[in-house]
């Protein structure tokens, strides 16, 4: 049984900082296109940034020059490393594994606000 589980989420406040994990299981880790995707309340959701099998890496201009990707396939666990957090990052982060299937995590909240 696949499962991808989100950790690191919380509260912080505007300019503070973040760092997700999400570990997979029942996969083999290292061969998968590995990414973050947030939902805000009502909204859609959205693309944050993926890594290949290759560590290469794209981000949402949203993003960009903030958060950081990484992966560690020795552990089956990729990272999202969150900088200078604005109000406007606050949503549930989702984890997505894919290669020739797509998987899915259960989110973690994020909330920045004073």
């Amino acid at each position: 049984q696949v499962q991808l589980v989100e950790s690191g989420g919380g509260l912080v406040q505007p300019g503070g900082s973040l760092r997700l994990s999400c570990a997979a299981s029942g996969i083999s880790f290292s061969p998968y296109n590995m990414g973050w995707y947030r939902q805000a309340t009502g909204k859609q959701r959205d693309f944050v940034a993926d890594i290949t099998r290759d560590t290469n890496t794209n981000y949402a201009d949203a993003v960009k020059g903030r958060f950081t990707i990484s992966r560690d396939n020795a552990k089956s666990t990729v990272y999202l490393q969150m900088n200078s957090l604005k109000p406007e990052d606050t949503a549930v982060y989702f984890c997505r594994a894919t290669l020739f299937s797509d998987y899915w995590g259960q989110g973690t909240q994020v909330t920045v606000s004073s």
